[in-house]
């Protein structure tokens, strides 16, 4: 219904986004997870799906030709979109959908479903940010360099988002994201709950109005 509604998570790589968001969907039942569509090879584990609707590069264009995702990119020569289907499925059933997706997706993605709530996830220093980037094994110098690059582009992207969450601890940002989306689902019920309010008090003021006038034409 109204009150439900895609929660997007976004961070510059190593801001620890996809914990925070295994975490929500552990911990939420109200939250569930939009499976995405990508063109890269499933790895170890990984259930189509589940994890990923696993398609050939054809078959990805394709529906991307078909307006049907919300949004879609190209990472390390991979493909991947989220499906609006996917995303409708979660909302119809009574869910908020969880997106873990970067900036350039986020604006794309909340041009379809504008009723999004958009929440950016800091890490706590500069340090710790360089020091997740360096963390991930990067094969090559130009590599870091790309990442530090994407990683400034995002952050001088933070204006765009409702929410900024500062993940200097997990357990607390993890709280401060399920707050937001409290507080986003009562004040969307109260919005709700005032424009209900409004249609009865017009309803009733054109009944009240068209009386009178039967009334008065009946002199």
């Amino acid at each position: 219904g109204m009150t439900h509604f895609p929660i997007i998570l976004s961070a510059p790589s190593g801001g620890g986004k996809t914990t925070i968001a295994r975490a929500l969907l552990a911990r939420r039942h109200d939250i569930g997870y939009s499976v995405s569509c990508t063109t890269r090879t499933p790895r170890t584990g990984e259930i189509p799906g589940k994890d990923y609707y696993f398609v050939s590069r054809s078959e990805f264009l394709a529906k991307r030709e078909r307006g049907e995702f919300a949004e879609s990119a190209e990472v390390h020569g991979n493909l991947y979109g989220t499906l609006r289907s996917e995303v409708l499925r979660v909302l119809q059933a009574g869910q908020h959908v969880l997106m873990d997706i970067d900036v350039q997706g986020a604006v794309l993605f909340t041009k379809v479903f504008p009723q999004s709530v958009t929440i950016f996830i800091l890490p706590p220093s500069a340090d710790v940010l360089l020091e997740r980037l360096r963390l991930r094994q990067t094969e090559s110098a130009q590599q870091l360099a790309d990442r530090l690059q994407s990683a400034l582009q995002e952050l001088q992207s933070v204006d765009e988002y409702e929410y900024v969450v500062v993940n200097d601890d997990l357990d607390r940002a993890i709280h401060r994201v399920t707050s937001i989306v409290d507080a986003e689902v009562s004040s969307r019920e109260r919005v709700a709950g005032l424009r209900s309010q409004v249609a009865m008090l017009i309803e009733r003021l054109e009944q009240e109005i068209e009386t009178r006038t039967n009334h008065e034409g009946s002199k």
